[in-house]
């Protein structure tokens, strides 16, 4: 019986370090560094969202079959300035930045191929002095 007991707690013992060693080796970092300094930042960050909204500016994003990414843009000013943050969504891979140039079609399309994996990828348009903002998986 003392063997089916201390057997029994092993396993749970067990399973517990094995589950808190994989979420901590996965976990990818913090969303903010001080929560309460983002706090306090809130709601300007809500204006900024609403005045950012009230461009009207869309982004579509993909990746090609080299990496490269291809940002169409619509209702954009002409020649706007098209940066981007990748990250990986579990920080096993370090952050990339990506510029992008014109291209023929209109569309921008990133001089740096983005590894394969799944990415968020966090755009920055700049044009007539306005700053537009989005986020998009890519796969």
């Amino acid at each position: 019986m003392a063997a089916i007991l201390v057997a029994g707690f092993g396993v749970v013992v067990a399973v517990n370090f094995t589950m808190a060693g994989l979420a901590g080796s996965t976990f990818g970092g913090i969303v903010v560094e001080n929560t309460y300094v983002a706090s306090q930042k809130f709601n300007g960050w809500l204006d900024e969202a609403k005045a950012q909204e009230a461009l009207g500016w869309k982004l579509v994003a993909s990746r090609r079959p080299d990496g490269r990414v291809v940002v169409e843009l619509a209702a954009a000013p002409a020649y706007p300035d098209v940066t981007a943050i990748a990250r990986h969504p579990l920080g096993r891979q370090p952050d990339m930045v990506l510029t992008f140039v014109p291209d023929a079609s209109g569309a921008y399309v990133s001089r740096e191929a983005l590894p394969e994996g799944r990415w968020t990828v966090r755009f920055t348009v700049e044009a007539q002095r306005q700053t537009w903002r989005s986020e998009q998986a890519i796969r």
